[in-house]
């Protein structure tokens, strides 16, 4: 009967999953102990999640910052984009004139006026 006393014994102390406390030490010791010594406090913890929320913030922060940073940048790339787009469209324009002046010029006689010597364009 004694074999069958131990058993039971062994039984319940393994089928806690924390051990026993000491004899003459209450459960709520037990408890502090094993949240110190088994484990980050509670304080380490409350600090530990206000420093992820701080970087949080920083990276919140960061992340704005990098987004007004871009809204910049297309604006100016925009407003660029539009001036190198008027550039070019009056430059097409001077490249249509110059060759309707061509082939205006290949129909007339172009004389010069200092040496009376004719002008014969080039293709």
């Amino acid at each position: 009967m004694e074999q069958d006393h131990q058993e039971m014994q062994l039984l319940s102390y393994s089928s806690t999953p924390h051990p026993l406390p000491w004899p003459g030490q209450s459960p709520s010791v037990d408890l502090q102990l094993s949240i110190s010594v088994g484990g980050p406090s509670v304080e380490a913890l409350k600090w530990e999640a206000a420093e992820q929320m701080r970087l949080a913030g920083v990276e919140k922060a960061y992340a704005e910052h990098v987004m007004e940073m871009s809204r910049r940048e297309m604006e100016v790339a925009q407003t660029e984009f539009l001036r190198a787009r008027s550039l070019w469209e009056r430059a097409r324009e001077e490249v249509q004139r110059a060759h309707k002046m061509r082939e205006r010029a290949a129909g007339m006689e172009i004389t010069c006026l200092s040496c009376r010597h004719k002008f014969r364009p080039t293709n």
